[in-house]
């Protein structure tokens, strides 16, 4: 696979991206080589990619707890002062071996850490490969609230090795391919033309999907690396899909979900809302709810859930104003920016989900 350039990095798949990694070691000497890694990507990541990167370097592993519940400043804390008491200075590199919350958290650490220490970024999950792997988007959350606290600030270069993915769990597999989903709807129908016809993940089918997704959003950050503009298109879903996880999280009485799940859920809202404002076709709407519910489950959503989740879109950052900003689509391929709803549309939305049309 051809490697990707994107802002002022390469995007390096398979053998070429251990050679690129090779060759940027040898030819830049870091004072330490830091690699983080989660509980996780240490047990089923750590060692293969040791292997394979065939480096005499004397590599100072820092782990952490896996999950979404560990990405916030408290771990950030930690993790400065690990590297503090390891000797890290700003000749030191950061290697992030992970999934979103590592590659997030790992940047968000390393841009910070006296002034900023250069960092590499591998994810090992679909999400983190098609999501967080291009962009430049560092930060952790803010309790319950998805990214509140981060900078932009690139990487060194970007690794995708999909033999990685391997190791993922069939869940959050799926969980991925909620992403993959978006870049259909927004981008590139040929791509949900695909997924529309899984029953099952099949890694063999989805190597092609994580290329033609990072070229999609290498694309759009191209030409609106600071969101301004283009690059809000790639929040599709995630206005509601973003409040959905963040209630699920914190609430006592819901099993959290994967990001994927809520922002599938998501997509099937604002579909549904992108009908009933732009004539988007409705047979595409049902389509994708039919096949979120059958691929992902009903996630448990209850009428008096509804308000709780409204309250939380408030926190969205595309928000202006303290308006609700949605990202709608008119047709396939075709995004309608800041856009803003009754909450009686939005509840609609939600009950739409749930039951679809009563």
């Amino acid at each position: 696979m051809q490697s990707i350039r994107s802002t002022n990095y390469f995007v390096h798949f398979q053998e070429e991206a251990y050679r690129s990694l090779r060759d940027y070691l040898n030819e830049n000497h870091h004072s330490k080589v830091f690699i983080l890694v989660d509980t996780n990507t240490e047990k089923h990541c750590l060692k293969g990619f040791l292997q394979r990167a065939q480096s005499d370097l004397n590599f100072e592993v820092i782990r952490i707890e896996a999950g979404e519940e560990f990405k916030h400043i408290e771990t950030c804390n930690y993790l400065w002062n690990t590297l503090s008491e390891k000797g890290a200075d700003r000749k030191s590199l950061m290697i992030n071996l992970g999934g979103g919350v590592i590659t997030d958290m790992g940047g968000f650490v390393a841009s910070t850490f006296k002034r900023g220490i250069k960092f590499i970024n591998i994810p090992t999950t679909l999400l983190s490969m098609v999501d967080a792997s291009v962009g430049g988007k560092t930060g952790v959350d803010l309790g319950v609230l998805k990214n509140q606290i981060g900078l932009f600030s690139n990487p060194e270069m970007v690794l995708v090795d999909m033999d990685f993915l391997k190791t993922v769990s069939d869940r959050e597999m799926r969980s991925g391919l909620a992403e993959i989903i978006k870049y259909g709807f927004t981008f590139d129908k040929k791509l949900w033309g695909t997924i529309e016809e899984f029953t099952e993940v099949d890694l063999q089918k989805i190597n092609p999907l994580v290329y033609r997704s990072v070229e999609i959003k290498n694309e759009v950050v191209l030409k609106d690396l600071l969101e301004n503009d283009l690059r809000k298109s790639l929040n599709f879903g995630h206005t509601i899909g973003h409040a959905i996880e963040s209630y699920f999280l914190e609430s006592a009485d819901k099993k959290n979900l994967t990001h994927g799940e809520a922002i599938a859920a998501g997509m099937v809202i604002e579909l549904f809302y992108s009908s009933r404002v732009f004539d988007f076709p409705f047979s595409l709407t049902e389509s994708l709810r039919s096949f979120v519910l059958d691929f992902y489950g009903s996630i448990q959503l209850e009428k008096e859930d509804f308000n709780a989740i409204v309250d939380l879109m408030k926190f969205d950052k595309k928000n202006v104003g303290g308006k609700v900003n949605f990202v709608l689509l008119n047709a396939i391929e075709n995004c309608k920016l800041d856009i803003q709803l009754n909450p009686e549309l939005i509840e609609e939305g939600l009950h739409y989900y749930k039951h679809g049309l009563t």
